[in-house]
């Protein structure tokens, strides 16, 4: 193991990492965009368009979480078999995962088209918000469908190091919805406008064409990794098993911290417009942030998963110091851009005087939440997941989110009745309070594993 360490490994290991990130990262800057073309245009209509698509995009929020549990869990299969040189395997994974993810996406689109104003009750308690939710969630339940093709597939393939497709796919469709969004909110070409609904339409347009990229990439130009309709009803008990195993933990991850941060949205949603309107834009600030940090953790589950699928464990531990370095550098930068767009911000936006107040408050917060979320991210997602250990990460979400910090920021703000800023720091504490469990589970090892099957 001597060439672990030399500079020809090293150069070789961040020229790998490179090649990851930057495009996965380009693809969450993208998706980041297509969220902030809604929350600048809409911000520009007034405060309560802004709060009911915010709001109403918590649905789609808790829906692709869902379908990122699943692709997480099936990666974990994915990539170790992918440095087995098992495609396919890897085929049979895919239409399995694709199975779970059309069943959540028809479930979610029946839901928001026929309860669409009991949904959106949840998330507010504000008429006038509701009411323009109920529009977006109107037309925007009609997309759920094609983002689960398009989702699945597409991050199935980055399990495999297929990761430039992506990029092409959501940089076409921010371009799309950039451009449609304009056209239909501000009624732009004598077209009248639209408002939220216009939105809620052009995300509508730019999913359809996500979904005709990839169809057409899967049929005519991807020769390596197949998706074969037969799959969707394969019948492998053993594939199965596993694949409940590790994807279930990991959606079920997901869905209690998708679920817990829809529910901080809703405690916010009950504090007024002015307070949701400054989440919004805080939220979107964040993703931003943490375009290259959310990359970072996706090459380490891939790299440190290729690894142990050759059966080069030393390596791969390695491999996860390293990007527990890296993590930490690009936590602090992203820090730095909050800070940065939060004046930006502040400037820029229609808001009233308490939501300009409460958005200071709430980046300053962010900021630092965004260095923890980094490095838990990167330990979760990343590096526990690549090693089969999916159920730390869902012990972990369920203990800290649900039983603190959304306990004790509920209190804060029904029962307490504390000032706004504090209830928004308690519940963006659930971050700080993991680092020292997830670092002493990265430190045991109990993580690393290799999960194929001959």
């Amino acid at each position: 193991m001597t060439y672990i360490n030399s500079s020809e490994e090293k150069k070789t290991f961040y020229k790998l990492v490179f090649s990851l990130v930057l495009p996965m990262a380009l693809q969450n800057l993208i998706n980041v965009g297509v969220t902030s073309a809604d929350i600048i245009m809409l911000g520009k209509v007034s405060e309560i368009s802004l709060s009911g698509a915010s709001l109403a995009g918590q649905v789609q929020f808790i829906m692709t979480l869902i379908f990122f549990g699943l692709t997480s869990g099936a990666a974990v299969m994915t990539a170790q078999y992918w440095g087995k040189k098992d495609v396919h395997t890897i085929e049979k994974v895919l239409g399995i995962t694709m199975r779970f993810a059309l069943v959540t996406a028809v479930i979610f689109t029946v839901a928001v088209l026929l309860f669409p104003g009991p949904i959106m009750s949840l998330f507010t308690s504000e008429e006038a918000v509701r009411s323009e939710g109920v529009q977006y969630l109107k037309i925007v339940g009609v997309s759920y469908i094609f983002t689960a093709i398009t989702m699945i597939y597409l991050n199935i393939m980055r399990s495999v190091e297929r990761v430039i497709i992506s990029t092409v796919v959501y940089l076409v469709s921010l371009i799309v919805n950039v451009i449609l969004n304009a056209i239909f909110i501000f009624g732009l070409f004598g077209i009248s406008p639209m408002g939220i609904r216009g939105a809620a339409l052009a995300t509508l347009i730019a999913r359809v064409i996500e979904f005709i990229i990839v169809f057409i990439y899967a049929n005519k130009i991807n020769r390596q990794v197949k998706f074969h309709i037969k799959n969707l009803f394969i019948s492998d008990k053993l594939l199965m098993k596993d694949f409940l195993t590790f994807a279930f933990p990991v959606m079920l991850n997901e869905l209690i911290w998708g679920a817990g941060t829809s529910t901080n949205a809703a405690i916010i949603g009950h504090l007024g417009s002015a307070a949701v309107a400054a989440n919004s834009v805080t939220q979107v600030t964040r993703q931003l942030a943490m375009v290259i940090a959310f990359g970072l953790a996706n090459a380490t589950a891939i790299t440190i998963g290729k690894a142990i699928g050759e059966q080069k464990e030393e390596l791969a531990k390695v491999y996860a110091k390293r990007f527990v370095r890296l993590t930490l550098m690009v936590g602090i930068l992203g820090a730095g851009v909050i800070l940065v767009v939060s004046q930006i911000a502040q400037n820029q936006l229609t808001l009233s005087p308490d939501a300009k107040y409460y958005l200071k408050i709430m980046m300053f917060v962010m900021s630092y939440f965004a260095v923890c979320q980094a490095y838990n991210t990167t330990m979760i997602v990343g590096v526990f997941r690549a090693g089969g250990d999916t159920k730390f990460g869902l012990l972990l979400d369920a203990s800290t989110l649900w039983g603190c910090s959304i306990l004790f920021g509920a209190l804060a703000a029904f029962v307490w009745k504390l000032p706004i800023p504090i209830v928004y720091m308690i519940i963006m504490s659930d971050e700080i309070i993991k680092i020292p469990l997830s670092t002493l589970r990265y430190k045991s090892y109990k993580w690393l594993r290799n999960v194929t099957r001959d």
